[in-house]
Formats: structure tokens, sequence, C-alpha cells
């Protein structure tokens, strides 16, 4: 069971041409998901600081150190602080989150 002579050496060189076309959207798309993925991390981390400053504020301790630009509003009973941080990269992105806690509470 030899080869055919139908897809002899003339296709040889067209499987690595098809091969290094598509590598470069196998790596964009890479790239992609791992930027996604470093953006979820980025958001989890920013969300457990406006947690973490709302509590703070909530207990009239300083805010932690932060580099995101906080706000804060009442709300009732309620003290909440929202963060908003600048995300470097091709794309110019701004997280986002809100944590709110009970104003004077211990």
């Amino acid at each position: 069971m030899g080869r055919s002579s139908a897809g002899g050496r003339g296709e040889l060189g067209s499987v690595t041409a098809e091969f290094a076309t598509a590598i470069p959207a196998v790596l964009l798309v890479l790239a992609c998901c791992l930027a996604g993925l470093q953006l979820g991390a980025q958001q989890v981390r920013l969300q457990d600081a406006a947690s973490a400053t709302a509590r703070s504020l909530a207990r009239g301790e300083a805010a932690p150190a932060t580099a995101a630009r906080v706000t804060t509003r009442t709300e009732g009973a309620l003290l909440c602080a929202r963060l908003d941080a600048a995300v470097g990269g091709v794309l110019p992105i701004t997280l986002s989150a809100e944590g709110c806690a009970l104003a004077g509470g211990r």
C-alpha cells in the first residue's frame, strides 16, 4: 500500500504552508483567552478591595491603600465604596467594583 500518484510530492509542502498560516490565528485566540482570564482575576481582586474598603470606611477607619479611584456614597444605613481601576494593555479598559457595609457596624 504505497502512495498514490494523485497525492504525490507536489502537495507535501502545502500542509506546511497551511500550518504556517494557522499558527498566528491560534496564537491570537490563545492571547485573547489569556487576556480574558487576566481581566477576570483583576476584577475579582478589585471586588475584594471594594468590600474591604467599604468595611474599613464603615468602621470609621482609613481606607486601605489602593491604586484605584475610590468614591463613596451612603444608602440608608449602608456605606458603599466604588473602586474604578484602569487596566493597561492594548485596549484601555476600566474595571469597577462596588462593596457596601453597614455604617458604624463592628
